[in-house]
């Protein structure tokens, strides 16, 4: 009987990454997890890793109609929700003036638009159990400015305004909503991320990693497990009182 058994916790980009690892870290505090993405064959094997308390479905979360279905299909595996993580994202790049409506509006509707979604779908449920946990992945992109990025730190600055105000809203509830902001993460996006600065600048992929962790005072990318332990930490029935927070997990950088 782990700390959160019997809580059951809906992720969204569960399949990898640091939603692979937030699941991994939830299921074994004893949780249920309903792992939720795009790539079917990806998050069953996930699921299947994980083993009976985790459950696959795949959803859109840019599409309320279609996150609804998977939240539906959640509770029905697992029963109501009171956690949610959402962590789904996407980073594109471009320059501002090369930035199209298409970029753009991708970009906020998967990463701002789907976390909205994510929220408001379960708060009935954690209503009625009288305990609930948001927590939003956000990015460290969500308290500062990166250049060619545009897109992506409005997004995230806009999940950190979510945040903060839907936290003061439910306060004098038994639901806290708070944000993690991970620097650069050893994960799928930022190894893509390095390759197309490698292919831009000719430089190798180490090289480009390297500067992509400039400015990290510790020089290295934070691990998905150690996003995943603050994630963990932050659903604690013990954390009550962590309400509309930002935690910042990149080793120093915008400290």
């Amino acid at each position: 009987m782990g700390v959160l058994s019997g809580q059951h916790a809906v992720i969204t980009g569960g399949s990898r990454g640091i939603g692979a690892a937030i699941a991994t870290a939830l299921v074994t505090d004893g949780a249920t997890v309903s792992l939720i993405g795009r790539d079917g064959a990806r998050l069953q094997s996930m699921a299947d890793q994980l083993g009976p308390s985790a459950y696959a479905v795949v959803a859109d979360v840019s599409d309320r109609a279609s996150l609804t279905e998977a939240f539906q299909k959640a509770r029905a595996a697992h029963g109501p929700i009171s956690i949610v993580i959402n962590n789904a994202g996407i980073a594109p790049t471009a320059p501002f003036h090369r930035t199209d409506d298409a970029l753009w509006s991708s970009v906020l509707a998967t990463n701002l638009n789907g976390t909205y979604y994510g929220c408001q779908l379960a708060l009935e449920d954690m209503r009625a159990l009288g305990f609930g946990r948001i927590v939003n992945v956000a990015s460290i992109a969500g308290l500062k400015g990166y250049a060619y990025c545009t897109a992506y730190c409005t997004a995230k600055h806009a999940v950190v305004g979510l945040t903060r105000a839907l936290a003061i809203e439910l306060a004098r509830t038994p639901i806290t909503v708070n944000a993690v902001c991970p620097g650069f993460t050893d994960t799928d996006i930022v190894r893509d991320a390095a390759t197309v600065l490698s292919d831009k600048t000719g430089r190798s992929t180490d090289e480009a990693v390297g500067m992509l962790i400039a400015g990290n005072p510790q020089g290295r990318l934070v691990t998905p497990k150690e996003v995943a332990d603050s994630v963990r930490w932050l659903c604690l029935p013990s954390s009550g009182a962590i309400n509309g927070q930002t935690i910042t997990i990149a080793g120093g950088e915008h400290a």
